[in-house]
């Protein structure tokens, strides 16, 4: 694939903002269970509070994340990325002047407040972004390499939480997380998909008095232009590839969602593990992750269908939850992040095939439908996952199987790969054509 030059700019914007997102993710977990749980090293109120969160998160990312993929069709990639970037400064601010109870407290709802906003946002702005300048026959590499770029930021701020103190672990990443909004503000070029059509920017008030009578009849309220829920049921229903695609984003995010609630809690009540040991094993994942997305899927995915891809990473997660789940000793966790190499294929394939099922002007809409259905995934995961794992950790479990929770995670990916495996290739809806700045000729 040739250089990607005209997106060094996109991927320097995520490459910061993730870093800043992710190098707090070691920590958290120790800072949850001094404030809430001091001394402790299993805490049912902890795991609650965690589980509320991503659920109450993606009640609101279900409703946000179509409506600012579709409001970026209309106005714009690099005028929406403002909004998310902007506001998930807040809660690192937060948590960089104090870690007491009453400021993580404070945090606790101010996260949950803007991440109904900025979770997922950014990420998916910059797939449609992508989608805006990269032919269909190469997005699929193109998908890899950006969430490579992302995957590194995650190894970064990983290394870098491994070796700084709980308080400047936050302080980095606050002041990191302002660099990326004004980096993002400076160098991003604005990518119009729709751009021949766009009379009015959306921070402009008023009408331009110059405006021809042709232009003003092309302006549509902004009202129309949020997508209903009656316009995804739609899209799902008119694209069987798409609608199966969907299918198989449900239930992975319904597994990775359930790790994420669970899996840091389980391996600190059972083999101990603090906020060092965290950052190494997810380093360890950054790692693989990295090298999966930025060398082996380059390479593969030209010569690799993607629902080939896509069904060999949902076996590398139902064999990673599978060995989680009976984990003997604490070196299995560690062993088991050679699945990550695979498990990394799954969203760029996935985001690959939602894209090449719509036209250039409705990529922030599919990519915002895809998004949407993952934090719906979000709501439910938790409330399902985070109750059995504190039931299975605390002394009322019904049988001694403190995996339990991890091993029902499996049987979620697992019927995603069996979704996957139905999934044929399908045309692009159309082969349309890429802009004059596109990066391939």
């Amino acid at each position: 694939m040739e250089k990607l030059t005209e997106l060094s700019h996109l991927l320097v914007t995520v490459f910061l903002s993730s870093f800043a997102s992710l190098m707090v993710i070691p920590a958290i977990t120790d800072v949850t269970m001094v404030a809430v749980c001091p001394g402790k090293d299993e805490c049912s109120l902890a795991i609650y509070l965690s589980g509320f969160q991503q659920a109450i998160i993606g009640l609101g990312t279900v409703v946000m994340m179509p409506l600012i993929g579709n409001l970026s069709d209309q106005y714009g990639r690099k005028a929406l990325l403002t909004l998310p970037m902007t506001l998930s400064i807040i809660p690192l601010v937060i948590l960089a002047y104090s870690r007491t109870t009453n400021f993580f407290y404070a945090y606790y709802v101010l996260r949950t407040l803007t991440a109904m906003i900025c979770e997922g946002s950014i990420n998916c702005l910059a797939l449609a972004y992508v989608a805006d300048n990269v032919l269909e026959r190469q997005r699929t590499s193109a998908f890899g390499i950006l969430s490579g770029i992302a995957t590194a930021a995650f190894v970064c701020g990983t290394l870098a939480a491994r070796f700084l103190s709980t308080a400047l672990t936050f302080q980095v990443a606050a002041l990191v997380s302002m660099l990326a909004a004004v980096y993002m503000r400076i160098f991003l070029k604005e990518s119009l998909p729709n751009g021949e059509n766009l009379t009015q920017p959306i921070l402009k008030s008023g009408q331009d008095d110059h405006c021809q009578d042709g232009d003003l009849s092309r302006q549509a309220p902004v009202l129309k232009k949020i997508p209903s829920i009656q316009d995804i049921i739609g899209l799902l229903k008119s694209r069987v590839t798409f609608s199966q695609a969907a299918v198989v984003a449900f239930f992975n995010s319904l597994a990775e969602g359930g790790m994420q609630a669970s899996i840091m809690y389980y391996l600190k009540a059972r083999f101990h593990f603090s906020k060092n040991h965290n950052a190494d094993l997810m380093l360890l994942l950054g790692i693989a992750g990295m090298a999966s997305q930025l060398v082996f899927m380059p390479l593969l995915a030209p010569h690799v269908a993607e629902e080939k891809l896509l069904a060999i990473g949902l076996l590398g997660g139902i064999a990673d939850a599978l060995l989680y789940s009976v984990a003997w000793s604490n070196w299995v966790p560690y062993a088991t992040t050679i699945f990550a190499v695979f498990i990394v294929c799954v969203p760029p394939c996935l985001r690959s095939i939602a894209s090449k099922q719509v036209g250039p002007t409705e990529q922030g809409k599919a990519q915002g439908c895809i998004s949407g259905i993952i934090s719906f995934a979000n709501i439910i995961s938790p409330l399902i996952f985070s109750p059995l794992t504190a039931l299975f950790l605390s002394e009322d479990a019904p049988f001694h199987f403190p995996g339990f929770s991890i091993l029902c995670i499996g049987f979620a990916t697992m019927i995603a790969f069996f979704q996957s495996v139905l999934m044929r290739g399908a045309p692009p809806i159309s082969s349309h054509k890429i802009s004059s700045n596109s990066l391939v000729a």
